[in-house]
Protein backbone atom coordinates (compact mmCIF):
# COMPACT_ATOMS: atom_id res chain seq x y z
CA UNK A 1 0.00 0.00 0.00
CA UNK A 2 2.87 2.13 -0.73
CA UNK A 3 1.91 4.90 -2.36
CA UNK A 4 5.34 5.46 -4.98
CA UNK A 5 6.64 2.17 -4.39
CA UNK A 6 9.57 3.27 -2.34
CA UNK A 7 8.58 2.03 1.13
CA UNK A 8 6.61 5.18 2.05
CA UNK A 9 3.38 5.67 3.79
CA UNK A 10 0.37 5.94 1.98
CA UNK A 11 -1.07 9.05 0.10
CA UNK A 12 -3.43 10.51 2.61
CA UNK A 13 -6.32 11.33 -0.27
CA UNK A 14 -6.30 7.56 -1.35
CA UNK A 15 -8.60 7.60 2.35
CA UNK A 16 -11.63 8.90 1.77
CA UNK A 17 -12.86 9.90 4.95
CA UNK A 18 -9.39 11.14 5.53
CA UNK A 19 -9.43 13.10 2.55
CA UNK A 20 -12.95 14.59 3.38
CA UNK A 21 -11.74 15.63 6.98
CA UNK A 22 -8.86 17.18 5.80
CA UNK A 23 -9.72 18.76 2.72
CA UNK A 24 -13.19 18.70 1.68
CA UNK A 25 -14.66 19.58 4.72
CA UNK A 26 -12.97 22.70 5.05
CA UNK A 27 -13.39 23.96 1.54
CA UNK A 28 -16.93 23.72 2.33
CA UNK A 29 -17.17 24.99 5.53
CA UNK A 30 -15.04 28.22 3.45
CA UNK A 31 -18.00 28.00 0.43
CA UNK A 32 -20.55 27.49 3.53
CA UNK A 33 -19.12 30.90 5.22
CA UNK A 34 -19.02 32.89 2.03
CA UNK A 35 -22.16 34.52 2.31
CA UNK A 36 -23.46 37.81 3.39
CA UNK A 37 -25.41 36.26 7.18
CA UNK A 38 -21.46 35.41 7.89
CA UNK A 39 -20.07 38.06 9.85
CA UNK A 40 -16.70 39.44 8.95
CA UNK A 41 -15.46 37.62 12.57
CA UNK A 42 -16.55 34.62 11.75
CA UNK A 43 -15.68 34.53 8.18
CA UNK A 44 -12.14 35.00 8.71
CA UNK A 45 -11.90 32.38 11.65
CA UNK A 46 -13.28 29.63 9.86
CA UNK A 47 -11.59 30.24 6.16
CA UNK A 48 -8.28 30.79 8.46
CA UNK A 49 -8.46 27.59 10.40
CA UNK A 50 -10.03 25.58 7.10
CA UNK A 51 -6.96 26.89 5.23
CA UNK A 52 -4.49 26.12 8.12
CA UNK A 53 -6.08 22.66 8.33
CA UNK A 54 -5.55 22.55 4.20
CA UNK A 55 -2.06 23.22 4.47
CA UNK A 56 -0.58 21.09 7.15
CA UNK A 57 -2.44 18.48 6.17
CA UNK A 58 -0.79 19.05 2.46
CA UNK A 59 2.75 19.42 3.64
CA UNK A 60 2.15 16.45 6.03
CA UNK A 61 1.52 14.14 3.17
CA UNK A 62 4.24 15.32 1.26
CA UNK A 63 6.67 14.33 3.94
CA UNK A 64 4.61 11.27 4.31
CA UNK A 65 4.20 9.75 0.55
CA UNK A 66 6.09 12.21 -1.49
CA UNK A 67 2.73 13.56 -3.46
CA UNK A 68 3.94 16.47 -5.93
CA UNK A 69 1.44 18.68 -5.89
CA UNK A 70 1.21 18.95 -1.76
CA UNK A 71 4.80 19.90 -1.70
CA UNK A 72 3.03 23.13 -3.32
CA UNK A 73 -0.20 23.59 -2.12
CA UNK A 74 0.94 23.34 1.35
CA UNK A 75 2.89 26.87 1.15
CA UNK A 76 -0.33 27.97 -1.11
CA UNK A 77 -3.07 27.01 1.64
CA UNK A 78 -0.89 28.38 4.22
CA UNK A 79 -0.17 32.05 2.44
CA UNK A 80 -3.52 32.33 1.76
CA UNK A 81 -4.61 31.81 5.49
CA UNK A 82 -2.16 34.65 6.30
CA UNK A 83 -3.64 36.86 3.79
CA UNK A 84 -7.24 35.95 4.88
CA UNK A 85 -6.16 36.82 8.29
CA UNK A 86 -4.70 40.21 7.34
CA UNK A 87 -7.55 40.90 5.18
CA UNK A 88 -10.03 39.97 8.02
CA UNK A 89 -8.80 42.06 10.62
CA UNK A 90 -8.50 45.08 8.65
CA UNK A 91 -4.36 44.84 7.62
CA UNK A 92 -4.42 43.66 3.93
CA UNK A 93 -6.53 46.47 2.01
CA UNK A 94 -8.09 44.01 -0.77
CA UNK A 95 -11.19 46.63 -1.13
CA UNK A 96 -14.92 45.60 -0.74
CA UNK A 97 -14.97 42.56 -2.97
CA UNK A 98 -11.82 41.05 -0.90
CA UNK A 99 -13.76 38.03 0.08
CA UNK A 100 -14.53 37.63 -3.62
CA UNK A 101 -10.88 37.91 -4.55
CA UNK A 102 -9.41 35.90 -1.85
CA UNK A 103 -12.19 32.90 -2.54
CA UNK A 104 -11.26 32.80 -6.40
CA UNK A 105 -7.62 32.81 -5.93
CA UNK A 106 -8.23 30.07 -3.64
CA UNK A 107 -10.11 28.09 -6.33
CA UNK A 108 -8.16 28.81 -9.34
CA UNK A 109 -4.85 28.55 -7.41
CA UNK A 110 -6.34 25.20 -5.70
CA UNK A 111 -6.70 23.86 -9.33
CA UNK A 112 -3.75 24.51 -10.91
CA UNK A 113 -1.71 23.54 -8.57
CA UNK A 114 -2.95 20.37 -8.12
CA UNK A 115 -3.22 19.51 -11.60
CA UNK A 116 -0.51 21.14 -13.21
CA UNK A 117 2.40 19.91 -11.25
CA UNK A 118 1.20 16.12 -11.29
CA UNK A 119 1.10 16.59 -15.40
CA UNK A 120 4.64 18.09 -15.37
CA UNK A 121 6.46 16.06 -12.74
CA UNK A 122 4.43 12.74 -12.33
CA UNK A 123 1.94 11.94 -9.16
CA UNK A 124 5.03 11.34 -6.24
CA UNK A 125 8.44 12.59 -6.54
CA UNK A 126 11.01 10.40 -7.12
CA UNK A 127 8.28 8.20 -9.71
Amino acid sequence: MACNGMGKKPDMLSRPWLSFLLWWLPAIAIVASGYEPVSRAWRTGIWTAALIVMGVACLANATRCGRVHCYITGPFFLLAAIGTLLYGIGVLPLGTNGWSLIGLTILVGAIVLCCLPEMLFGKYRGS
